[in-house]
């Protein structure tokens, strides 16, 4: 584990903007019971259990944010589908509890994006965890509502966690050099993401790995890049079983799962991140493993199946139907 020693930070930053500018196999037991209102759900992956956690919902204006690769496109797809222009948008993260470890997928917006979101801790302790009994949490990438719900008002939300990242996201985001390179919907990362690290950077909790790494027995580090420098998924195993936590791999799954050449303004390099989607949406329907979206309505589990040309996704529910 490479703790980032160089990144040395000056006072806490202030939040001064974010980012959205509107607010395996199928033996795998599915996501149990729980009413179909509850923040969270489980399901049982080999030893492991994994419970998806709701941080909200907002509309997505896809009109403003997708870049359709034909005329039309996007807003056929929707029709198609019964979507309107304003999508509406899950934010979802994953706690993996490994029997001896919690570990948690991403940090939900907290404050960052306004009302309506920012429920992971209130769902976290609904499912019966309390956020002291995180070991650590994993980050996809380094934008608000994934990174938000770390830290309030300068103190850690997960007082015992190990905050980890890929070296060259942290790298990226860390340094406001890279600014000018990225869309104005996404500078606010440069800000917000020092802000809700520093309280763990100061505490020594804040590490980062490789692309590759095996993080834990059972979950290890993906390399995903493309929508971010170093956006990473993470591939969890136990008795033969595999899900893959994908993170920003999709954003819209009626329009870029049967269209995977469709981005969003919010990617760092469009065409690296077209290229990574296709691979792993090939990869995914070829294994046949479980994917955990954190943009795919709640809970965002489920399979990647060919069709057609493209591709459309078997939420859990329906997975042997």
């Amino acid at each position: 584990m490479l703790v980032p020693r160089s990144l040395h930070l000056a006072a806490p930053f202030v939040i001064a903007a974010v980012l959205c500018t509107s607010a395996a196999t199928a033996v795998a037991a599915e996501p149990s019971q729980t009413p179909a209102d509850a923040g969270f759900q489980r399901m049982k992956l080999g030893e492991f259990t994994i419970i998806a956690l709701a941080d909200g919902e907002f509309p997505l204006p896809t009109d403003q944010l997708l870049n359709e690769n034909q005329p039309g496109q996007v807003e056929r797809l929707l029709r198609h589908a019964g979507l309107p222009t304003a999508v509406p948008t899950a934010i979802n993260a994953f706690l993996i509890d490994t029997g001896a470890r919690q570990v948690l997928v991403d940090a939900g917006s907290g404050a960052l994006l306004g009302p309506g979101l920012g429920k992971l801790q209130e769902n976290l302790r609904a499912a019966g965890y309390a956020p002291e009994q995180i070991d650590e949490v994993l980050l996809t990438h380094l934008h608000p509502d994934h990174f938000g719900g770390l830290s309030a008002d300068g103190r850690m939300r997960f007082a015992n966690a190990v905050i980890r990242i890929d070296r060259r996201e942290a790298d990226f985001w860390l340094d406001k050099s890279n600014a000018s390179g990225v869309d104005d919907s996404v500078k606010g990362s440069f800000d917000g993401a020092p802000a809700s690290l520093q309280p763990y950077l100061a505490a020594g909790r804040l590490e980062t790995f490789q692309p590759g790494a095996t993080l834990e027995p059972g979950i290890t580090a993906v390399d995903l890049s493309g929508h971010t420098a170093g956006h990473t998924a993470y591939r969890v195993e136990s008795h033969g079983q595999t899900l893959l936590l994908w993170g920003d791999i999709v954003h819209v799954a009626a329009v870029q799962l049967p269209a995977p050449k469709v981005t969003i303004h919010f990617d760092s390099t469009p065409t690296a991140a077209q290229s990574t989607r296709e691979k792993v949406y090939a990869e995914a329907a070829r294994q046949g493993y479980w994917v955990a979206a954190a943009h795919i309505a709640f809970p965002g589990i489920g399979h990647v199946e060919a069709d057609g040309k493209g591709y459309s996704w078997k939420p859990a529910g329906e997975v042997g139907n």
